[in-house]
């Protein structure tokens, strides 16, 4: 099998960590990880995570931009979305149950506490919930072109503030009202 995202360079059997097994690329560190596989070892292994475990400068620019080909069956990879705030994707083979992770997206993965928990990354529901942080996001950032970094953290802390209040549509009425 050759790596989707070098092309030419074969893939070698070695270990993600400890015992689960993958396939990697030792030109780009990219890993092709059976899904089976994973399962098996997520049902034998905690694992803690650090700080130190992670590096967005690596991770964020490992992620492979172009749609890839599955090395097993040549299908084209769907790619997810790990979370809202960053732009890694991991892409996966539905018809194999394999999963490409570039290099350094298994760090990522355990810095987020989602190393035990890659099949949820795949779910309709977590991909809602991604949009749903970029959309924020989005919304977050052009306030802050209009109002200025300072008026947006007063306005985020005022909304956060009001979320919970118990006479909130008093306080949003009496805002309404100029």
């Amino acid at each position: 099998m050759h790596c989707p995202k070098c092309k030419n360079m074969d893939l070698k059997p070695t270990k993600l960590d400890d015992s689960l097994p993958v396939m990697g690329c030792t030109s780009c560190e990219g890993s092709l990880l059976s899904l089976l596989y994973y399962r098996d070892w997520a049902e034998r292994v905690t694992l803690e995570t650090s700080d130190a475990d992670y590096n967005s400068e690596v991770v964020q620019d490992a992620d492979s931009k172009t749609a890839l080909s599955c090395p097993k069956c040549a299908r084209l990879m769907t790619k997810y979305s790990v979370t809202g705030a960053l732009n890694n994707r991991i892409d996966l083979c539905s018809g194999c149950d394999e999963a490409w992770l570039d290099g350094g997206e298994w760090q990522l993965l355990k810095s987020l506490a989602l190393a035990n928990k890659l099949p949820s990354v795949f779910s309709d529901q977590w991909q809602r919930k991604v949009r749903q942080d970029q959309t924020e996001l989005a919304r977050i950032e052009r306030l802050k072109k209009v109002v200025g970094e300072e008026d947006t953290e007063r306005a985020i802390a005022a909304r956060q503030w009001l979320s919970n209040h118990p006479n909130k549509a008093a306080i949003v009425q009496f805002l309404a009202v100029e």
